[in-house]
């Protein structure tokens, strides 16, 4: 029992250490919510990671799932940012459900208050893009997004055809979005519309959200692809021991990290403008074009 003990406070100090290194690479934002839901006036937190130097840079908003920003999730997403900072994106951690007082994991197993999240949560995605837009050393027609389990349906709805006008109040829409591990009954049974091209990395163990659910929907106006992982389960890019969680797998996959990261990252860069393109194969020394 001691032993174990030591093992889970020596763990505890490593994940606390690693996150305690990564907050010091970001500022923390806030920003207004054009719809509050349980407020007259709300304002949202983020956590802003920026790369060395004036830019302008390519961004992407990040957006967590049901849980908000429980410390696995919160680690895990530092980590998308960190990665994604060093390969020249700024990256703007967004937390829908803090300021709303849904932490916890409150409304994990509200299905109804999930699907209603989806809504007010793609125009907190919206606000995002429209922040980074105006900040000098954003490009600003170069803005993802990406979303983890219902920041992944928030993701897919952000993506569709209507969503710019509908919840952007304009007509940009994301350069291109990823979702990771979402609700694919957002996408309709055979054909979605799209406004950006969409990623989907699923796990073939979910049995919270399903992987069939986003197979054999064909994208229309941009791209559309599927990535599943066999043995992955839910929540498959966090540093989590596969358990039961509300009665569904989830649990970390080192594997699929891994590979998912790197397809994010070439899906983000494939879907960049010429401009930027160029800027990152100057940075990175690859000949971006040459792979497209």
């Amino acid at each position: 029992m001691v032993g174990k003990r030591l093992v889970l406070r020596s763990v505890l100090f490593v994940t606390l250490t690693a996150v305690t290194l990564l907050s010091h690479a970001h500022t923390t934002i806030r920003l207004k919510a054009s719809e509050p839901h349980t407020a007259r006036s709300l304002m949202l937190e983020a956590e802003l990671f920026r790369p060395d130097g004036e830019g302008p840079f390519p961004a992407i908003v990040l957006m967590h799932g049901c849980g908000g920003w429980q410390p696995a999730v919160r680690y895990g997403l530092h980590a998308h940012a960190s990665f994604l900072r060093e390969q020249g994106f700024v990256v703007l951690n967004l937390d829908s459900f803090g300021p709303r007082n849904f932490t916890g994991g409150k409304l994990c197993s509200n299905n109804p208050a999930l699907y209603k999240a989806i809504s007010y949560r793609t125009s907190d995605a919206f606000d995002a893009m429209r922040y980074l837009s105006q900040q000098s050393f954003v490009a600003a027609d170069n803005i993802f997004l990406m979303g983890q389990s219902n920041g992944g349906a928030v993701a897919i709805r952000a993506a569709k055809q209507s969503s710019p006008a509908t919840y952007g109040q304009s007509d940009q829409a994301f350069r291109g979005v990823v979702a990771f591990y979402p609700w694919c009954g957002e996408l309709g049974r055979s054909r979605v519309s799209l406004s950006a091209p969409l990623l989907i990395l699923a796990g073939g163990r979910d049995n919270w959200v399903p992987a069939r659910e986003c197979q054999g929907v064909q994208g229309k106006g941009a791209t559309l692809e599927v990535k599943v992982y066999p043995n992955a389960a839910h929540s498959f890019d966090l540093d989590l021991p596969p358990q039961s969680f509300q009665g569904k797998l989830i649990g970390g996959d080192t594997m699929a990290t891994t590979d998912s990261r790197s397809r994010m990252l070439q899906f983000l860069v494939r879907n960049l403008t010429r401009e930027q393109q160029l800027a990152y194969a100057e940075r990175s020394g690859r000949n971006v074009l040459a792979s497209n």
